[in-house]
């Protein structure tokens, strides 16, 4: 008991000269012993490191996992060393929901059987949701906050312990310079002597632990491509099945709904696309576009422009659409739009399935089919 009082006893003395030696270096009456600057530099790495690795952690966090009381759940979880149970994904669910619904709706009947299919293909999706969660939470989340409660945690200890070294240093030097008699200053100094040795040896192994923030870099980058290389295949998955859900939907609905799938199960030769965003990153992935002006199967002009005047209303087979948005003609075969208004609309031989014939009065065109209603 009398020693642990002594070393209490101790230790608050020793706290509090390191108080006051730190309080009189903030208002400047004291001398402070600077690091050198390959150290500085070595500690502001760090804290830069630190500091958008933890941000980069949360976001990530945040994209994997947006619903905030499931994240609140798996932290717990992992704080008690126990397995994060099976969570369906959205895609799952809806999936579920649609195969349901298809039951009471009868799946012989026409939406009963396409949400059967859709609700497959949902499925899929949040099976792939599922997979690049997981791959990403162990490739890529794990490595991040093994460094945030690992490495740097130990890093800040020697840190911690390293600017108390050097509060001890600052202190000796402090008290040599204050003592008159020569044995005080003897004593002193060999105080000093000791506390500037274990300074350095504190400030050598600080060193080493901050020269680690480079191969922190090095692995860092590696599960950033895994991530990446997860999203790819994540997306690319995605792009697939939805792919062939349209093909699905659109030889199963051909005869109900012309033209409404026509657009991914036919591809045209020439496209004009209002976006010039690059789809690179994944192979086989094209930007949303419409198709060209030029029409087989109907005349032309020499310029490739169709002849729209040579176009006849059939008697039969035309409909009544509504407009869904302005559309501004890109030459003098189409025709111009304004959104809610009621056009005639119908479809030649051999006509692009992204497009219709539309009629407003005198006036006639080509008009696409993304942006109409059909109506009858």
């Amino acid at each position: 008991m009398d020693f642990n009082l002594k070393k209490l006893t101790s230790d608050a003395g020793v706290f509090f000269t390191r108080a006051v030696q730190f309080t009189e270096e903030k208002l400047g009456s004291a001398e402070k012993t600077e690091l050198d600057a390959h150290l500085e530099n070595l500690i502001a790495r760090a804290d830069c490191t630190k500091n958008w690795t933890e941000k980069i952690f949360r976001q990530t966090e945040v994209l994997l996992q947006p619903n905030p009381s499931a994240r609140i759940e798996e932290f717990f979880y992992e704080k008690l060393d126990k397995k994060i149970p099976s969570r369906t994904t959205n895609g799952e669910l809806l999936g579920q929901y649609m195969l349901d619904a298809a039951k009471d709706f009868g799946p012989g009947t026409p939406y009963g059987s396409t949400l059967i299919t859709v609700g497959e293909y949902q499925s899929r999706l949040g099976g792939a949701e599922r997979e690049f969660l997981q791959t990403s939470a162990i490739n890529f989340l794990t490595p991040l906050r093994n460094f945030l409660e690992g490495d740097w945690r130990t890093i800040s200890k020697e840190r911690r312990l390293l600017e108390n070294r050097r509060l001890d240093l600052d202190i000796c030097k402090a008290r040599v310079k204050k003592a008159k008699q020569a044995e005080a200053k003897a004593a002193a100094e060999q105080e000093l002597r000791v506390a500037q040795t274990e300074f350095d040896r504190q400030a050598e192994v600080t060193r080493l632990l901050l020269e680690g923030i480079s191969s922190t870099h090095v692995n860092h980058l590696r599960c950033l491509h895994e991530f990446v290389e997860a999203q790819a295949t994540y997306y690319a998955q995605c792009h697939q099945y939805m792919q062939e859900l349209q093909k699905e939907l659109s030889s199963a609905n051909s005869d109900t709904y012309p033209n409404s799938f026509a657009s991914n199960a036919k591809p045209s030769t020439s496209a004009t696309c209002p976006s010039p965003v690059s789809s690179a990153t994944l192979p086989g992935v094209s930007p949303p576009c419409l198709a060209s002006s030029s029409t087989p199967g109907i005349a032309q002009e020499p310029s490739g422009q169709l002849k729209i005047q040579d176009v006849q209303q059939p008697s039969t087979g035309h409909r009544k659409a509504k407009v869904l948005y302005d559309y501004d003609a890109h030459d003098t075969s189409e025709l111009s739009l304004l959104a809610d208004e009621l056009i005639t609309v119908y479809t030649v031989p051999g006509m692009d399935p992204d497009w219709l014939v539309g009629e407003r009065g005198n006036q006639k065109g080509k008009v696409p089919v993304t942006y109409l209603e059909l109506l009858s």
